[in-house]
């Protein structure tokens, strides 16, 4: 089997998460600068064998889109011109970084640490990709 990737995108950053190739668990593997996130992609597939990507969907509580969706439009028609064999999913990412923060008070992190917003994304992404596993 392959892996799947799931990307908690954002206009600076973009969380990154992975399952192992078995597609049992799932990983934070990194946080990469949006303006590098094609880059980072492309050397990531080169080296391993990604089945599909999910892409989170941010939606506000009445079920409309969010603000930042344009944003992520406009990138998902650009990864389709780069990958464009690679399967893309979305998946509703409602509460995603309210959950990656509750998690790191939950498992003790520092009050320095839970500021890092590269590890809220990266955790929001794995969060995304879970629920997507276990639906």
């Amino acid at each position: 089997m392959a892996r799947i990737l799931a990307l908690d995108f954002g206009l600076k950053r973009t969380g990154i998460a992975v399952t192992d190739d078995l597609q049992l668990i799932a990983s934070g593997l990194t946080t990469v600068e949006t303006r590098n996130l094609i880059e980072f992609l492309q050397a990531y597939f080169h080296k391993e064998n990604v089945e599909r990507v999910l892409v989170g969907e941010p939606r506000r509580m009445d079920d409309s889109a969010s603000g930042i969706e344009a944003n992520i439009s406009e990138f998902l028609i650009f990864f389709e011109s780069k990958f464009p064999q690679m399967p893309v999913e979305r998946v509703d990412e409602r509460f995603t970084s309210k959950m990656a923060f509750q998690s790191m008070i939950d498992s003790g992190q520092k009050k320095k640490k839970r500021r890092d917003k590269a590890l809220i994304d990266e955790i929001s992404a794995t969060i995304i990709l879970q629920t997507w596993l276990y639906k």
